[in-house]
């Protein structure tokens, strides 16, 4: 740790390898005014080859600084015409350009015409990026649009996979959410996809993210406002499936050019269902169970902060977000014992109402301080987060003998389990740029979290409600982080990048079951390198290849031993002795274009935590709890991308073919699993007259495994339709998700002493009927990134 931290403050400490050459100069509109957020190439002649690119600052102000040779600026805006510069020789030392005036575009087609309607993927070296302004967004929400990027697919309940894997940190403007699966996915649904500005997949992070996510991470950029004034955008959306659900959100921002304000507020009132049918071989007799989940929960996610431009060179920022989520659930349960005549020998009926509240907050204040003008660059983020959850519920069990006669009285159960969490954290990143183009990095970080979860559970007596302490668990968990990386850099003329990583995390955690007297203390440390190189056959064929060792940490939730039931048969149960798991990842990726014509990926995880469950004959209770597997291994190979039939025919498709390999040792009996998968949808984009459009997406997923089961194939087709109006500031669209009804989880489990078939319907068929309306100046550009101290810890909660 020492000679790590060492090198940190000799990168922060040296500057003399800055270069002595640059070019400067400015864009300015027709009335001499900046033009920030305008893209600015430096292109080597007489090949026209990109050497560099970026934007023009908040003053229109650019700079680069190119080995020797002969160049040509070009400058481009949307709604302005494209500007080059004369040809000059650049000889080392430093030169200011003549000013480039943009002339804004006057006569705008006023028919139905699709400009851009290929996705521009941008493959750098440690990340793919999807310029979702290239893609026609209209009337999509957030989720949809994501679903578009190259190896994303969405799982039964909406939760977004990547890779063909559950293991990834998904992040909105540099900062990871704190929301669960179906909570993301929610708030996703209520945001317009015109909002995103880009989508960044990155399966190997290098060292300046946390290493958490074994799977990688994606990192969702949406807009800000680019000139001063104010911008926005408002939706509203209503569905129905089984039951009716009205969601909506509200986009503001605001900029004087010394002062950004922004604001986001995304509600919903969701009422659904979650359908379960469960089958149980037992020994010489079939246990039936159908669960019926009935949920209506009612959600607000918001988002208030501030960007103080104190100078040209210093930002100061200030965030607050906040998540709300109450929900109230009736839950009831049937279940039914056959014999091996097929008779039924025994029944139990459940009545299990729910009531839960979910309350986040967070706070970032963060700053960045430009130390020069050639990209030397220090920041610093704090955060404060804190959670709290409560779940109550009550079971009123009856019994019934094989005749149909009531057994005994009902038998009365409650549970409470209130959940706490506390994080703080704190860290600083240092770029350094050094001269031939090679480029440091180097950060500090750490972070300290405090949970808290009281389970109880109780049984009605005689003499009323006697705790049950062998179903409750006073839980405390402690846990400290602390986290340093170095990261180098280097381009090689125009076609070649390399980048290599090392990040160093030591963990130290303590699990403490204060009723049952069981602490379990852990400190280690690990390290974990990622390297990338990309090669530029020639401005329309690409190679990249990365690899990076990366770790997962149980959910907090994951190590309290507590025993939750969902019924009288079906429990899940924490383990307190989880280890961490850690995996290996390489990828290759070709492309051509705006098409990824090839990626492969291998993935391989040793101690992936996963439910194992355990079935007691007996009692025919099963109770899953939280295991380390030995080793899991996922090799995948894509292709994605984007292209036009005709002008009016646009088709994005996808094809992932999957070998999912698994080695453990289940109740002391060795455990393996392999199979080859795939999948594949097609999205395609019909553009008609009077600014319609219709959209007709087919998916299928052929049968595979997951963990320790095997799942069923499942497919889906999905058609909409949208009209833009008000010189397409208000969209009015019209959405039918999977119309055949053909979209449920299906899985058989089948070790030991398990023999189980799942069949799992839920909403996936429903209608959707929503507006979204941009208002004010609508000349965007991405938001300033922010990767907070916090990212890491949130996702665990």
């Amino acid at each position: 740790m020492k000679t790590l931290y060492t090198i940190l403050l000799l990168l922060i400490c040296r500057t003399a390898f800055a270069q002595n050459g640059n070019i400067s100069g400015k864009i300015l509109d027709q009335k001499q005014q900046p033009l920030p957020g305008a893209s600015v190439l430096l292109l080597h002649l007489p090949d026209s080859a990109q050497t560099a690119g970026q934007v023009a600052d908040a003053n229109g102000a650019y700079l680069f600084k190119p080995k020797p040779g002969k160049y040509v600026v070009k400058t481009a805006l949307l709604g302005f015409s494209t500007v080059y510069s004369k040809a000059f020789d650049f000889g080392g030392t430093s030169i200011q350009l003549p000013v480039l005036i943009l002339n804004e575009k006057k006569n705008l087609l006023k028919e139905v015409s699709v400009t851009s309607t290929i996705p521009a993927l941008e493959q750098q070296s440690d990340r793919l990026v999807v310029n979702v302004e290239k893609l026609n967004t209209t009337g999509d929400n957030a989720l949809e649009v994501l679903k578009k990027a190259p190896g994303i697919r969405l799982d039964k309940d909406d939760n977004i996979l990547y890779r063909n894997n559950a293991g990834v940190v998904v992040m909105i403007d540099g900062r990871r959410t704190y929301m669960s699966g179906t909570e993301l996915s929610n708030y996703l649904k209520s945001m317009p996809g015109s909002a995103l500005s880009k989508v960044e997949l990155i399966p190997n992070p290098p060292g300046n993210y946390d290493a958490e996510g074994t799977a990688g991470m994606i990192n969702i950029i949406l807009k800000h406002n680019k000139m001063q004034g104010y911008s926005g955008t408002a939706n509203l959306n209503a569905g129905y499936g089984k039951y009716a659900k009205l969601y909506g959100g509200f986009n503001f921002n605001y900029n004087t050019g010394k002062l950004g304000l922004f604001a986001r507020v995304n509600s919903g009132y969701y009422d659904s269902y979650n359908k379960l049918i469960l089958s149980r071989q037992i020994e010489n007799e079939v246990y039936n169970q159908y669960n019926y989940w009935h949920p209506k929960t009612f959600a607000t996610g918001y988002t208030i902060g501030t960007d103080f431009y104190a100078s040209k060179r210093s930002t100061f920022g200030l965030m607050f977000k906040g998540y709300n989520s109450p929900m109230d659930a009736q839950v009831t349960s049937q279940s039914s014992t056959l014999n091996s005549f097929g008779e039924q020998t025994g029944s139990v009926t459940g009545f299990n109402p729910q009531k839960s509240d979910n309350n986040t907050y967070s706070v970032n204040l963060n700053y960045s301080f430009a130390i020069d003008t050639i990209g030397q660059k220090l920041s610093v983020d704090a955060d404060y987060v804190h959670s709290s959850s409560l779940m109550d519920q009550t079971y009123t069990n009856t019994y019934f003998n094989g005749s149909g006669d009531v057994i005994g009285n009902p038998i009365q159960l409650r549970s409470g389990a209130p959940v706490s969490y506390n994080i703080k954290s704190i860290k600083a990143d240092y770029v350094l740029p050094l001269a031939n183009n090679w480029k440091a990095e180097a950060g500090l970080k750490s972070s300290f979290v405090s949970t808290g979860s009281n389970v109880s559970f109780d049984s009605l007596k005689t003499a009323g409600y006697i705790n049950d302490p062998k179903h409750s668990n006073n839980f405390r968990y402690d846990e400290n982080i602390n986290a340093v990386y170095g990261t180098i850099s280097k381009t090689f003329g125009t076609k070649l990048d390399v980048k290599a990583s090392l990040r160093g995390e030591q963990t130290v955690s303590t699990a403490n079951s204060l009723t049952r007297n069981e602490v379990v203390k852990r400190n280690y440390f690990q390290l974990f390198p990622s390297a990338f190189i990309t090669y530029k056959i020639n401005p329309d064929n690409q190679l990249n290849a990365s690899f990076s060792r990366r770790i997962s940490r149980p959910s907090y939730g994951s190590l309290n031993s507590a025993i939750r039931y969902t019924d009288p048969y079906t429990a899940i149960q924490g383990n307190p002795y989880l280890q961490p798991s850690v995996s290996q990842s390489y990828v290759f990726n070709y492309s051509y274009k705006s098409f990824q014509v090839l990626s492969l990926s291998y993935l391989k995880v040793n101690d992936a935590v996963s439910t194992v469950i355990n079935q007691n004959d007996v009692t025919k209770e099963s109770i899953s709890n939280y295991q380390n597997l030995g080793s899991t291994s996922t090799f995948s190979a894509t292709s994605a991308g984007s292209f036009k039939i005709e002008k009016w025919w646009v088709v994005n498709a996808e094809v992932d073919a999957v070998y999912n390999r698994v080695n453990t040792i289940v109740g002391g009996n060795p455990y393996q699993s392999s199979r080859f998968s795939w999948s594949g949808n097609v999205d395609q984009s019909f553009f008609l007259p009077y600014n319609f459009k219709f959209q007709l997406t087919a998916e299928y997923d052929s049968p595979s495994i997951n963990g320790l089961s095997r799942t069923l194939s499942s497919s889906q087709i999905d058609a909409g339709i949208t009209k833009t109006l008000l010189d397409k500031r208000l969209s009015l669209s019209f959405k039918a998700r999977d119309i055949f009804f053909k979209n449920r989880y299906r899985s058989i489990l089948q070790y030991n002493n398990v023999n189980t078939r799942w069949d799992n319907e839920y909403e996936s068929r429903r209608f959707t009927l929503g507006f979204t309306y941009n208002f004010g100046n609508t000349k965007l550009k991405s938001a300033r990134d922010r990767k907070t101290g916090s990212s890491a810890e949130e996702g665990r909660m």
